[in-house]
C-alpha cells in the first residue's frame, strides 16, 4: 500500500481531530500542526502511539515547510466567543495562514483544501445558500474578523489558483457538532448539551425562531474527503452541510428531551449580526461529489450528549 502523506493545520481541534483519524484509519501518513489556541492536545493524544501520527506545535500565521503530499487547512478559531476574544489574530490565522499554507502547496506542488465557513454568506438575503450567492455580510461587525477572513482565504485560493496552477479546493462548511467540540466554545449545540446536562436554564438569544442546520462530524469528514479527491478541474467552493432546518427552540426542546433534562429555557438579547437563517444548498454536492449526509439530527445529538456526560 501506498501511504499519502497528509498535513493538517488545525489538527488538534474539534474538526482537525476527526479528520486526522479518518485519514490514518485509510492508510495515510498524517502531520497534525496547531498552536492549541483552541484545539487541545487530548483531542489526538489517542493518536500519539500510531507511528505515522506527528503532533507539531506551530502557529499557521509563520511560514512552514515540509513534503507532502496534501494540505488540509483547518486552523482558525470557529466560534464566536474564541474568534472575537482576538479579533486581529482571527483575520492574520485566515489570511496569512492561507498565504502561508498555498505558498507551501505551490512549492512542493501538493493540493490544498480551504475550510471555509457557511459565515461567508452573511445574514443572508437567498434561502437555502447555493455557492453562486455572493453574501451579506457587514464588514465591519463583530463577526467580522471571522466572516472577513475567510472570504479573504476564499480569494486568495482562487488566485493561487489562477495565477500559480496552485491545486486548490474550497469547502463551505456548515454548522457541525459532534464529540470533541469545546465544552465552552458558546456554540448552539455544546451549550445546550451542557446545560441540560447540569440542569441549569437553558439560554436562547432572541425569539428562538432564528434557524440552523445541523451537520453531525462524521458526515462532513466524507465530505472533505470526497472534496479532496475530486476531479482536479473541480475546485469549489462547495457546500458541505444538512439541508434539514431547525429553529433554535425546537433544538433546544430535543435536546430537553434526550438528555431527561429538568432545564428551563430563557431568553436573552440577540447579539448583533446573528443571522436569522442558514441552511444549505447541496445539490452542488450531490453532483459533483455522490455526497449528501447521512446522520440525522437525533442520532448524532445522541453521541454527543454521550461525549458531554462522559467530560462533564
Amino acid at each position: 500500500m501506498i501511504r499519502k502523506k497528509v498535513l493538517v493545520t488545525g489538527g488538534a481541534g474539534f474538526l482537525g481531530s476527526h479528520l486526522c483519524e479518518r485519514l490514518l484509519k485509510e492508510g495515510n501518513e498524517v502531520v497534525c500542526l496547531d498552536n492549541y489556541f483552541t484545539g487541545q492536545k487530548q483531542n489526538v493524544v489517542h493518536l500519539l502511539a500510531n507511528p505515522y501520527f506527528e503532533l507539531i506545535r506551530h502557529d499557521v500565521t509563520m511560514p512552514f515547510f515540509i513534503e507532502v503530499e496534501e494540505i488540509y487547512n483547518l486552523a482558525c478559531p470557529a466560534s464566536p466567543i474564541h474568534y472575537q476574544y482576538n479579533a486581529i489574530k482571527t483575520v492574520k490565522t485566515s489570511v496569512m495562514g492561507a498565504i502561508n499554507m498555498l505558498g507551501l502547496a505551490k512549492r512542493i506542488r501538493a493540493r490544498i483544501l480551504q475550510a471555509s465557513t457557511s459565515e461567508v454568506y452573511g445574514d443572508p438575503e437567498i434561502h437555502p445558500q447555493p455557492e453562486s450567492y455572493w453574501g451579506h455580510v457587514n464588514p465591519i461587525g463583530f463577526r467580522a474578523c471571522y466572516d472577513e477572513g475567510k472570504r479573504a482565504a476564499e480569494t486568495l485560493f482562487v488566485n493561487y489558483h489562477l495565477q500559480n496552477k496552485v491545486r486548490i479546493k474550497i469547502i463551505r462548511i456548515f454548522n457541525t457538532y459532534g464529540p470533541r467540540m469545546h465544552p465552552n466554545d458558546g456554540r448552539v449545540v455544546s451549550n445546550f448539551i451542557v446545560q441540560a446536562l447540569k440542569n441549569e436554564d437553558i439560554t436562547i438569544y432572541g425569539d428562538g425562531k432564528q434557524t440552523r442546520s445541523f451537520q453531525y462530524v462524521d458526515d462532513l469528514i466524507e465530505g472533505m474527503l470526497r472534496m479532496m479527491a475530486s476531479r482536479e478541474e473541480f475546485t469549489g467552493p462547495v457546500n458541505i452541510g444538512n439541508p434539514n432546518e431547525f429553529t433554535i427552540l425546537e433544538l433546544a426542546e430535543i435536546v430537553i428531551r434526550l438528555t431527561n433534562s429538568n432545564s428551563k429555557i430563557v431568553r436573552m438579547p440577540l447579539p448583533p449580526d446573528d443571522p436569522t437563517q442558514r441552511q444549505p444548498n447541496i445539490d452542488l454536492a450531490k453532483k459533483e461529489l455522490d455526497w449528501y449526509p447521512k446522520i440525522q439530527l437525533e442520532e448524532g445529538l445522541k453521541k454527543t450528549i454521550d461525549y458531554f456526560a462522559s467530560i462533564i
